[in-house]
């Protein structure tokens, strides 16, 4: 098999962070769906690493051990995946800790901003489905909110709530972007831009984003992810070639219910593009 036939899935999240299934269930449900290559990425945090590559080795699943770091780039919240890192590194583990402190304090406003607007009780709601109380996340008061009833999805939450210019948003400053790619390059990793086409960016912002990373030492772009269509596969694949990136793959799976992709279904890479996975074969 060539390396873009491997079924790489190298972004997704376990209850650890933001996601339902613990990180050994979501490594089984990777294997079900035929992933052959796979990283857990959980934001800001790797404690689920361990377990997860404890249960990759019994399913006898390639594992890639990862992490999803926030970083503030240009007043936007910017996310950049590590693969393949030393999870027990000092640098990394303390950066992300610094990076974690400030989430409790960011609930606790969504939660004030809210109650303005009538929904009361929001930052219990949302840490009784956070499995991780240093990573409350919006993800987990939407969660919330569907099944208080204020919204029918998760998806209708982000769209009238918890978003820029809506009730609940606060915005964080997070890692910057050297910062970010210093810690996951030190820790033996590789640094990927995640989801890219999820950012706000104009062409000139997406230039000025790419080459600072490039410069930092960032090495690939995600080009196929749940949240990129055909048209934005075909864009970042363009830039990956533009910018002399290697190209990464992932669903971003967060829940089985949730899920706009499944596991091992993201597009595939174009075979013009060098996959970031060849590193890790």
């Amino acid at each position: 098999m060539t390396v873009h036939g491997v079924n790489a899935d190298l972004h997704s999240h376990s209850t650890v962070s933001d996601g339902t299934l613990d990180p050994a269930a979501l490594v089984n449900l990777a294997a079900q769906k035929g992933v052959e290559l796979f990283a857990l990425t959980d934001h800001d945090e790797l404690g689920g690493l361990r377990a997860a590559a404890a249960a990759a080795a019994a399913a006898g699943l390639r594992f890639v051990p990862g992490v999803e770091v926030s970083v503030t780039f240009a007043g936007q919240t910017v996310h950049v995946v590590g693969l393949g890192i030393d999870y027990e590194h000092a640098e990394l583990i303390e950066g992300l800790a610094s990076v974690r402190a400030g989430r409790m304090r960011r609930a606790e406003e969504m939660a004030k901003q809210l109650q303005t607007v009538g929904i009361e009780g929001a930052l219990e709601g949302a840490l009784a489905y956070a499995g991780n109380l240093e990573l409350v996340s919006r993800t987990h008061f939407a969660r919330w909110m569907v099944a208080a009833g204020y919204c029918d999805s998760v998806r209708e939450v982000f769209t009238k709530y918890l978003v820029s210019g809506k009730p609940g948003y606060v915005p964080h400053r997070w890692a910057n972007l050297g910062q970010a790619v210093q810690w996951i390059c030190n820790a033996g990793g590789v640094a990927v831009i995640a989801h890219p086409g999820r950012y706000k960016f104009d062409d000139t912002a997406f230039a000025a984003l790419f080459a600072e990373f490039k410069e930092a030492g960032g090495t690939a772009i995600e080009v196929a992810t749940s949240n990129h269509g055909p048209d934005q596969v075909r864009r970042f694949a363009e830039l990956a070639r533009q910018f002399d990136f290697e190209a990464s793959r992932g669903s971003d799976f967060h829940d089985p219910g949730e899920a706009h992709t499944e596991l091992g279904r993201v597009a595939r890479l174009p075979e013009s593009l060098v996959p970031v996975w060849h590193r890790f074969l």
